[in-house]
């Protein structure tokens, strides 16, 4: 794996991360839960781009990374709901006016552990075994 790709997936796991201690909070933070799926989503999106070549862009349109992803990778056209529905997350939520609820907190959660498992595969990361 590409030095650039394994730093897009460091950043990826950092909001991953991020997303399931909000879930945790005991004060609820769903909007920042939302954002920082869509952040993982987004950065792993992008990882996966650098390690097959394609220039990186500035943008939030994950429909657009999908799309550029798809004719290599047509098993994450599947995906493709879950990264419309996460794509409202990018900025509208974290600006007065807007605010996720609970539901959406735990969908975008879904969503993005979906498709971090599947970019996950496609690069071969393996999920670490915890152990106490």
């Amino acid at each position: 794996m590409k030095k650039t790709t394994r730093e897009w997936v460091k950043k990826a796991e950092q909001d991953y991360v991020l997303a399931k201690q909000g879930r945790l909070s005991s004060v609820p933070v769903h909007d920042g839960v939302c954002f920082h799926c869509q952040q993982c989503a987004e950065k792993y999106l992008k990882g996966l781009l650098e390690e097959v070549g394609f220039t990186i862009t500035k943008t939030h349109d994950l429909d657009a990374l999908l799309a550029a992803l798809a004719p290599l990778y047509g098993t994450l056209k599947a995906l493709r709901r879950g990264i419309l529905f996460l794509s409202d997350f990018a900025v509208d939520f974290r600006y007065p006016g807007n605010n996720a609820n609970k539901r959406q907190a735990i969908a975008a959660m879904r969503w993005a552990e979906r498709l971090r498992m599947q970019i996950r595969s496609l690069l071969g990361i393996r999920e670490r075994r915890r152990t106490k």
